[in-house]
């Protein structure tokens, strides 16, 4: 009996205790605010899309848009019906014939004509041709922004070259645009995207998207885009992109990605096969099985960052994936099947013994090996075509050559497998010397046999003398991006930027079957789920009113599509979580105070302001494994404070 009774009333309190919780659970939620949303570009576009109608407007009265997805300043959208099918040509005036852009649509009653390549702050002339009907609009643009590079100089061999444009992408932060051969900017993006600009097989580009997943440049994922700026897909990755993708043949993308969760703490080392229709990664390579992150070490080694891959090439000849890592001097080959070692270029100075019968031995006549290199890959020859950018050019401290007597270089290498043996069979940047020393990023294209560009991206000049350190170490510095073109080792086209940037294609604005689709977005792939500090039981929270803590640490607080942002300003040493609380649990999610904890340039050093004040540092909490309304609460070494706001998942 005084069993029964005693658990009767261990039930009473434990019920009571359960509803006080919710009460206070829910009325706390009653108090407090919703966390301001990011509306995401797929968002916003479907949004956009609802005023692009081709229903009640003629040639003679058309529907004109402009940037009609508000990231793609130079670009408009022109909607009209026909009672007959035709096939309208546009045509956007340039200065010349080279500058001037047309393509012909497919036949059809409903005509949305994506217009590319209008110039800024002018009235353009876009003329749209079929049958017998010939209609001129006028088309107004703003100015270009005015942190945008413009050319310093140009020089363009007329003769040799046809009408397409140089898209650009920024080393950091700037804009990814396009110049016509003239130097004028005919198309630029509003987002800040970086890395790999090119265009897939179904001519859609793909770029990277414009939210961070870590710091410093580490990308949610990758956007399947149109000019115009209106998303097809956004794939989103667990490790987030960096730098390089290839579209192999059946559409999946080889992505350079990391592993964030990985025991080594090591970053820029993984490689992952992504599904374009589902957006599942199918196929991973850690170089970590591959290679010994102790060899080989360049100048810029670090010990979480101990080959920082910056290209991705799969040659379907050999089954194989080149790769490039900066900090080890080293261009090698996997077996795609298996990710077996093949070979390795570079020199094998300071490579373990097991390695040496992977290297190359130099033949033929004033060869020299890469260093620091970037953009390897294989061309349809089967020679290998890289950027040297030629960081001190020896592995032994006591040889560096100093970054003004260096140089930067486009570099082709026969490789003979069988007998191991390695030719330098081209060359351009040598006789150009220190002022073509890019110390970082930076590109190579082919175009055609001996047609070829020759990309220094990242010259910098520290009070007047070229530099060994990217930009934005040092003050005082002038940025210089230098492209050059060449056929048959003759230049056809040079292009000067006061800037850095990191790659060049050279594309066309249309491609053969352009057109424009309104259809939904996708969204593919995820961005995992973030990891758990702790998981408390709860069932009663004490916690401090933020008041001025909110000031006092520039905390912002915001919800995007698929994660929690929290951002505030922390000094180093401090121990910060964000604590998500639902019912009677809370999560603990611990914010590292860094600057940069998975950086590629540099080490984590504060200045003495920034050891005084403190950084801002920013922490995301992804939707995936939670669901429902959670109160935000941080807590700083120990204290725990109320945001009074809450989060739907």
């Amino acid at each position: 009996m005084k069993h029964s009774k005693l658990k009767l009333i261990l039930i009473i309190l434990l019920f009571l205790l359960v509803g006080v919780a919710i009460f206070w659970f829910v009325f706390r939620d009653k108090q407090e605010l919703e966390v301001d949303s990011v509306v995401s570009l797929i968002e916003e576009q479907q949004e956009f899309e609802d005023k692009i109608v081709s229903k009640g407007y003629t040639i003679d009265d058309p529907n004109v848009i402009l940037n009609p997805y508000e990231i793609s300043p130079l670009t408009a959208l022109i909607a009209f019906e026909t009672e007959e099918e035709v096939s309208p040509t546009v045509t956007i005036v340039g200065e010349d014939e080279l500058t001037t852009y047309s393509h012909t649509f497919e036949k059809t009653k409903e005509h949305y004509l994506p217009i590319y390549g209008l110039y800024a702050d002018r009235e353009n002339e876009v003329i749209i041709e079929y049958g017998e009907v010939k209609k001129t609009i006028t088309i107004k643009t703003e100015a270009l922004p005015e942190d945008i590079a413009l050319p310093t100089d140009v020089y363009a061999n007329k003769e040799q070259l046809n009408n397409e444009l140089y898209f650009y992408t920024p080393s950091s932060s700037g804009y990814t645009c396009a110049y016509d051969i003239n130097g004028d900017i005919r198309w630029y993006l509003t987002i800040n995207t970086i890395w790999e600009i090119n265009r897939l097989d179904n001519g859609h580009l793909l770029v990277s998207t414009d939210r961070l997943i870590n710091s410093p440049y580490y990308m949610t994922g990758l956007y399947e885009m149109n000019l115009l700026g209106k998303i097809y897909t956004e794939f989103s990755l667990e490790g987030g992109y960096h730098h390089d993708y290839f579209e192999l043949e059946n559409g999946n993308l080889l992505v350079a990605s990391d592993d964030f969760n990985n025991d080594a703490g090591t970053v820029e080392d993984y490689i992952v096969e992504l599904d374009r229709k589902t957006g599942d990664i199918v196929k991973t390579f850690d170089l970590k099985d591959i290679l010994n992150m102790e060899d080989g070490k360049s100048e810029n080694w670090t010990a979480y960052d101990w080959f920082h891959n910056n290209s991705v090439w799969y040659d379907k000849n050999t089954n194989s994936i080149t790769l490039s890592g900066r900090h080890q001097d080293a261009v090698i080959n996997i077996d795609y099947d298996n990710g077996e070692l093949n070979w390795i270029i570079g020199d094998p100075t300071n490579w373990s013994e097991e390695y040496q019968k992977y290297f190359f031995t130099p033949v033929g006549d004033d060869f020299e090996w890469q260093w620091s290199q970037h953009a390897a890959m294989i061309t349809p020859e089967g020679y290998v075509f890289l950027l040297d950018n030629g960081n001190n050019k020896s592995k032994n401290k006591e040889d560096y050559v100093p970054a003004e007597d260096s140089y930067t270089r486009g570099v082709m290498y026969k490789i003979d497998t069988e007998n191991m043996t390695i030719e330098q069979i081209f060359e351009y940047g040598k006789e150009r010397g220190s002022e073509f020393y890019s110390p970082y990023i930076s590109d190579v294209d082919y175009l055609d046999h001996n047609h070829y560009i020759i990309h220094s991206g990242g010259i910098v000049y520290v009070d007047g003398k070229n530099s060994n350190q990217p930009a934005g170490f040092s003050d005082n510095t002038t940025l210089v991006s230098d492209t050059v073109e060449l056929i048959n080792d003759e230049i056809v086209f040079e292009l000067k930027l006061p800037t850095n940037n990191y790659r060049v294609e050279k594309m066309s604005l249309y491609t053969e079957d352009e057109k424009f689709e309104k259809k939904e977005a996708k969204r593919l792939g995820s961005l995992g789920k973030t990891e758990v500090t702790s998981f408390k039981f709860t069932p009663w929270i004490s916690a401090k009113e933020m008041d001025d803590t909110y000031q006092e640490h520039h905390i912002e607080i915001t919800k995007e599509i698929d994660r929690l942002v929290v951002k505030g300003k922390f000094k180093r040493g401090q121990d910060i979580n964000i604590v998500l609380n639902k019912g009677l649990f809370s999560n603990y999610y611990n914010v590292k105070v860094s600057k940069k904890p998975y950086t590629a340039l540099c080490v984590d050093i504060f200045t003495e302001e920034e050891t005084e004040n403190g950084i801002v540092v920013t922490n995301y909490i992804n939707d995936e494994g939670l669901n429902g309304r959670y109160g935000i609460y941080i807590e700083i070494d120990g204290t725990l404070y109320d945001t009074e706001r809450y989060v739907d998942f």
